[in-house]
C-alpha cells in the first residue's frame, strides 16, 4: 500500500490541480488508480511512480486524470431523471415557447452516462420542432474524449441501460456499443475545472451538477455554486446529487421538491438573471479549444 508521505504528495497534487479533497483513508483508491500507470511507467510498485511524478510534470498530469476519474451509469438514482420529465420539462416547454429551444448543461459529466441519458429523454419527449443542446463538461480529459466518442462496454452499458433503448439509441461496432448520431448532435463536450474560473458559457435551463460537490471543501463548494448560478437563466434549475445541498451555504437559491415523493430538489436562482450568451460556435477563432461538437458519426 502507498506510504503515508507519498500519499500526502499525491493528495497536494490533487488539491492544487483540481480543489478536490482526497482524505485519509481513500488509499486504496490511489493505489488502485495509480498502480496501472506505475506498471505502464516500469514502476514496480505506487511508491516508486510517486518518486517519478516528483520529477515527471508530464506524469503528473496523467496521474490527475487517472484520479478524477468517477463511476457512474446510465439513469443514475433515476429519480432526478422522472422529476426533470415529469415536472421540469414541462414548465420550460410552457416558458421557451417563443424559442423552442433548450440548453442543459451535465457539469462533471464522466464518461457521458448522464449526458446521453438526457439525450434520450429529450428525444422521446421533446415535441415537433423543438431544439436541445446539451453541454458535458468534466476535468478529466480522458473521460471528455470518451463523451466524444460515444462508444461503451457491454459491462457499461450492463448499468442502467434499458433494453428498449439499447435497441433503439445504440449500434454495435465491434465489442463495444455506440451512440446513435441523433443523440451526439445534441451533445458538445469541454474540458473545464469547476474550481476554476469557468470560460464563456451560454445561458443554461438546466444544470446537473450531481455527485460532484461532495469533493471539494465548504469555501470550494461555495465559489462553484457562486459561478454556476451566474450561468442559469432566472427561472432556470440546477439539480445536485441526493447527498448534496446548499442549505450549509451562503447562496442565493429557492429549494423546490419534485420527482417521486418528492424525494428530489430542485434549486432555482432567488434573484438577479443571468446575461445570456449565445452557445460558442466551435468553429469561431473565439471558441474554446477544447469545445467540439459532434455532428453525426
Amino acid at each position: 500500500m502507498i506510504s503515508e508521505t507519498n500519499f500526502g504528495f499525491v493528495a497536494d497534487l490533487l488539491r492544487r490541480e483540481t480543489a478536490m479533497l482526497c482524505e485519509r483513508g481513500k488509499e486504496y483508491l490511489v493505489e488502485a488508480r495509480l498502480l496501472p500507470l506505475a506498471r505502464q511507467a516500469g514502476d514496480p510498485d505506487v511508491d516508486h511512480y510517486v518518486d517519478r511524478l516528483r520529477r515527471d510534470a508530464g506524469e503528473r498530469a496523467r496521474a490527475v486524470d487517472a484520479l478524477t476519474i468517477n463511476e457512474t451509469s446510465w439513469f443514475r438514482d433515476l429519480a432526478p431523471y422522472q422529476a426533470f420529465v415529469d415536472d421540469v420539462l414541462p414548465r420550460l416547454l410552457a416558458a421557451r415557447v417563443d424559442t423552442r429551444r433548450l440548453t442543459i448543461w451535465s457539469a462533471a459529466c464522466s464518461s457521458g452516462q448522464e449526458a446521453y441519458s438526457l439525450a434520450m429523454l429529450l428525444d422521446e419527449h421533446l415535441p415537433a420542432g423543438w431544439t436541445a443542446r446539451i453541454h458535458a463538461t468534466d476535468v478529466s480529459p480522458t473521460m471528455v474524449e470518451r463523451v466524444r466518442a460515444g462508444r461503451y462496454s457491454q459491462v457499461e452499458m450492463n448499468r442502467g441501460m434499458p433494453a428498449t433503448r439499447l435497441v433503439k439509441y445504440f449500434q454495435r461496432v465491434g465489442s463495444e456499443w455506440e451512440v446513435q448520431p441523433q443523440l451526439r448532435t445534441m451533445v458538445t463536450t469541454q474540458v473545464m475545472n469547476l474550481a476554476a474560473p469557468l470560460p464563456p458559457l451560454p445561458t443554461f435551463d438546466v444544470v446537473l451538477l450531481r455527485n460532484v460537490l461532495i469533493y471539494f471543501d465548504h469555501a470550494t463548494k461555495q465559489s462553484i455554486l457562486d459561478r454556476v448560478q451566474a450561468t442559469i437563466a432566472e427561472d432556470g434549475f440546477l439539480m445536485l446529487g441526493s447527498t448534496e445541498t446548499t442549505l450549509d451555504l451562503e447562496t442565493t437559491w429557492t429549494r423546490e421538491s419534485a420527482g417521486p415523493a418528492g424525494r428530489v430538489v430542485l434549486h432555482r436562482p432567488r434573484h438577479g438573471r443571468a446575461v445570456s450568451r449565445p452557445f460558442p460556435d466551435s468553429s469561431s477563432p473565439a471558441a474554446s479549444p477544447h469545445l467540439t461538437l459532434r455532428t453525426g458519426a
